[in-house]
C-alpha cells in the first residue's frame, strides 16, 4: 500500500462503512423520531471519536507519523471549527421551534448533504492546488482574514426571513407553516408542498456550506492529500450530530472559543503565506499549536464565565405564521420540553 489516497478499494471503503454506520444510525437505532437524551448522546460521540482515532492509528500503521499526525490535526481542526457553529443549529432549531424528536433527522439528512458537498469541495480545491500552487496562498490570505474578522465580528441577529435563499425556495415550492410530523413533503389538494422541516433542513444545508468556505482552505495548510482531507472532515462531521445534543445546552457558555479559533485560523493561513519564503512548520508543532489554543479558550471560559442568557426569544415577522398552530402539537412539545 504504497499511497493511501491513490487507492481506488481504500475510497470505496470508506464510503461504504460510512454508508453502513449512517445506515444503523437512522436505520436502526433512531427508526423512530424520538428526543435524543443525554445518555445517547454521549454515546454516539464518544463511538465517533473512537472510531476517528482507530482510523487514525491505521494511518499511523500504513503512512507512518506524518501522514497521522496530518489526520490528527486536521480532525481537530475540523471538529473545533464544527463546534463553533453548534450555536448556530440551535438558534436556527429555536427560531422555528423544530420539535426535538425531528432535530436528529435534519441533522442526519444535512449530514449527508454536507458529504457530497464537501467531497466536491475537496477535489476541487486538490485540482486548483495541484495544478496552480499559488492558490494555496489565497486560501493563506483568506483565512488570515477570517481569523482577523471574527476578533472584531459580533455575533449577528439570526434573521431567516430576510436570507435570500429561503425567500428563493419559498418562491419556488410551495411551504407549509406546520410540522407534518416527520415528513418533509407532503400534499395539499393533490399538490407536493414541502413542510416547515424541509425548510429547516434547506437552511441547515447552507449553514454548513458557509462552514465549510473556512475549513476546507484551514485543511488544505495541513495537507493536500484528498483522502486525509476527506476522511477528517467526515469524522468531524458525523461526530458533530450526537454533540449537538451533546453540547447544545453548554456551548454558548465557551464564550472564548471563537477567540481560539480567531487565533487558530490566523496562524493556519500565516502558515500556508510563510510557505512562500521556504518557511515551513513541522505538522507536529501545528497540532500542538492548534490543541494548546482551543483547550486553553474553552479552561477560559470555564474559569472566567459570563452570564449567558439561554432563553432565546425569537420576534417573528407578522406573516410568519407559528408551527405550532396545532393544539395537539403544543401539547407534545411541552412534554419533551418537560
Amino acid at each position: 500500500m504504497n499511497s493511501i489516497s491513490s487507492t481506488a478499494a481504500l475510497w470505496i471503503g470508506f464510503s461504504v462503512f460510512i454508508l453502513l454506520m449512517l445506515s444503523l444510525d437512522l436505520g436502526l437505532f433512531n427508526r423512530r423520531a424520538h428526543a435524543i437524551k443525554y445518555r445517547e448522546a454521549a454515546i454516539w460521540s464518544g463511538i465517533w471519536i473512537a472510531l476517528a482515532m482507530v482510523f487514525a492509528g491505521i494511518v499511523f500503521y500504513y503512512q507512518g507519523s506524518s501522514r497521522g499526525l496530518e489526520f490528527v490535526t486536521g480532525y481537530l481542526i475540523e471538529l473545533s471549527l464544527s463546534v463553533d457553529n453548534l450555536f448556530v443549529f440551535l438558534l436556527i432549531f429555536s427560531y422555528f421551534k423544530v420539535p426535538s424528536k425531528y432535530q436528529h433527522r435534519v441533522l442526519f439528512w444535512g449530514v449527508l448533504g454536507a458529504l457530497v458537498m464537501r467531497l466536491t469541495m475537496i477535489f476541487v480545491g486538490a485540482t486548483l492546488i495541484n495544478r496552480f500552487h499559488w492558490i494555496i496562498y489565497i486560501f493563506g490570505a483568506f483565512l488570515v482574514y477570517t481569523g482577523i474578522k471574527m476578533f472584531t465580528q459580533e455575533d449577528n441577529d439570526f434573521q431567516p426571513e430576510d436570507n435570500a435563499l429561503v425567500r428563493f425556495v419559498t418562491r419556488i415550492l410551495p411551504m407549509t407553516r406546520t410540522y407534518e410530523e416527520k415528513k418533509f413533503f407532503t400534499r395539499i389538494d393533490g399538490r407536493l408542498t414541502g413542510t416547515l422541516l424541509l425548510l429547516v433542513l434547506v437552511i441547515v444545508e447552507v449553514a454548513d456550506l458557509v462552514f465549510a468556505v473556512d475549513s476546507i482552505p484551514a485543511i488544505f495548510a495541513i495537507t493536500t492529500n484528498a483522502f486525509i482531507v476527506y476522511t477528517s472532515n467526515v469524522f468531524a462531521i458525523l461526530g458533530l450530530r450526537s454533540m449537538y445534543f451533546l453540547l447544545a445546552g453548554v456551548v454558548e457558555k465557551f464564550h472564548y472559543l471563537k477567540i481560539g479559533l480567531a487565533i487558530v485560523l490566523t496562524f493556519i493561513g500565516a502558515k500556508m503565506l510563510i510557505v512562500a519564503v521556504h518557511i515551513n512548520i513541522p505538522i507536529w508543532i501545528s497540532l500542538v499549536f492548534v490543541a494548546v489554543v482551543l483547550l486553553s479558550s474553552v479552561a477560559a471560559s470555564l474559569v472566567w464565565a459570563k452570564h449567558a442568557d439561554t432563553n432565546i426569544e425569537v420576534d417573528l415577522p407578522e406573516d410568519f405564521d407559528s408551527p405550532f398552530e396545532d393544539e395537539e402539537l403544543e401539547k407534545e412539545n411541552e412534554e419533551i420540553r418537560k
